[in-house]
């Protein structure tokens, strides 16, 4: 679908130009010869672009660009001008445009600055669903759902070190909410109204990843035919955050501990030094001292970045918060898709605490989703989880490394679902008295789960 422009300017020349160039680029263009006529086109909405003339009959440029910022808030304005001084441009910029350019303005200045508006305006939009995302009512509801007191702790550190500068690592398998830790961490900092960058680190090769990080000057390599910003450039006045930085080859390495200790920075094949004005916020599933001692991570870089460690337990760690998660997600993908899943049974919440879970709360909210999409009765049973209803004997094999409580608290629901939650054949089985059984599960916070069992 082609995107849509506003050019306004007197000089037909000019205009003819400015509509031919942007065409080149693939959009669809209305042409005004003054600003009235332009404020006019903006009130049907469908704009993704705005270039105007300063100087115009009538209205000037600095009124469009006033009126798109009331209209159109998150549509860009390219100002133009062949009378150009430091007054004018800070002027323009302030009342809202997105750049200035002075005229006679070339096809590849027209270009570098069509693609970084468009980049902009798409970081505004990830704001916007970041901010809904954190924020769905609109009044600061939390997006932290449980209550298990070793990950309310994380979610204190990162409260009290977000609306700091000071850069972060946060540390956890995959799917414990690496992601979401990090737009938290942006969400409370004073940097919350710039954008928030995230680049993948291993999901680019060495030099794309350069590129992709620093930008490139025009002809830097094969393929580069015009000047590109990095996200060091775009996440400007707010947060970048570097995903899977256990990845990150060795040279790119060194060029990210020199933005991290001087603020300097270049281009790919650019001589100009740059200076980053970002938050750098780290993510990582891998053993970083192993990968200092093979000599595949840089130790200086590491202290770099671990001025702040997070570290988010796994799942297995917090199964109090699996009904809590469950139940969140199941409102959600409610809301989604719709559908008539309710609520879960109490066999459904039992399965639910005893499965693995390595994929930690992606997993579980995975897992959810498929009961959402395939239940047809209000309650949600094992059966549309697609997990074992009943424990048999490889299901209470527990793998080294698990604590003794967890491996109690399976063995303990386990006993419980293998005899229909009888609680006196469960402690007979367990060979403790039905008081000590109670307690065990108030102290798990699974009492309501006990009751709702002996009250089916």
């Amino acid at each position: 679908m082609k995107r849509r422009a506003i050019v306004i300017d007197d000089d037909r020349l000019s205009r003819e130009f400015l509509v031919e160039a942007l065409q080149t680029c693939d959009y669809e263009v209305r042409e005004a010869a003054d600003a009235e006529a332009g404020i006019r086109m903006m009130r049907g909405g469908d704009v993704d672009l705005i270039v105007t003339d300063l100087r115009l009959p009538g209205a000037d440029g600095i009124e469009v660009v006033r009126s798109a910022k009331e209209r159109l808030p998150d549509v860009p304005v390219i100002v133009l001008t062949a009378y150009g001084s430091v007054t004018t441009a800070v002027e323009a910029m302030r009342s809202g445009a997105e750049d200035f350019l002075l005229k006679p303005v070339s096809p590849e200045q027209l270009e570098v600055v069509l693609e970084r508006s468009m980049t902009v305006r798409a970081l505004r939009h990830e704001n916007k669903v970041l901010k809904a995302r954190l924020d769905p009512a609109g009044e600061g509801s939390s997006p932290i759902v449980g209550g298990n007191a070793r990950f309310r702790a994380v979610i204190r550190l990162i409260e009290r070190v977000a609306a700091t500068d000071a850069t972060v690592l946060i540390r956890g398998e995959s799917g414990t909410g690496k992601e979401l830790a990090a737009e938290l961490l942006h969400a409370g900092s004073r940097r919350s109204g710039g954008p928030f960058i995230r680049v993948n680190c291993a999901a680019l090769t060495e030099s794309l990843l350069a590129s992709e990080l620093f930008g490139h000057e025009k002809g830097a390599f094969t393929g580069a035919v015009s000047r590109k910003e990095g996200r060091f450039e775009l996440a400007r006045g707010g947060t970048l955050f570097l995903d899977e930085i256990g990845e990150l080859p060795l040279e790119v390495q060194a060029k990210l501990l020199r933005v991290l200790e001087t603020g300097d920075f270049e281009r790919v094949g650019g001589t100009r030094t740059l200076q980053a004005d970002v938050r750098v916020v780290a993510a990582t599933n891998r053993n970083l001292e192993e990968a200092i001692r093979s000599g595949s991570f840089r130790e200086d870089l590491y202290y770099r970045l671990n001025v702040v460690p997070v570290v988010l337990p796994p799942l297995r760690e917090r199964l109090d918060d699996i009904p809590a998660l469950a139940e969140h997600f199941l409102e959600r993908f409610r809301r989604e898709h719709g559908g008539p899943a309710r609520e879960f049974s109490p066999r459904a919440l039992a399965a639910l605490k005893r499965a693995e879970w390595p994929g930690n709360v992606r997993e579980l909210a995975n897992c959810i989703q498929r009961a959402v999409l395939v239940a047809e009765e209000a309650v949600v049973d094992v059966a549309h989880l697609g997990l074992p209803e009943s424990p048999s004997s490889d299901d209470l094999a527990v793998p080294v490394g698990r604590s003794l409580e967890e491996v109690e608290r399976r063995l303990i629901l386990g006993t419980l679902d293998a005899t229909n939650w009888n609680r006196t054949e469960a402690a007979r089985i367990l060979g403790v008295t039905p008081r000590t059984l109670s307690n065990k599960l108030k102290t798990w916070r699974l009492r309501g789960l006990l009751e709702a069992q002996i009250g089916r």
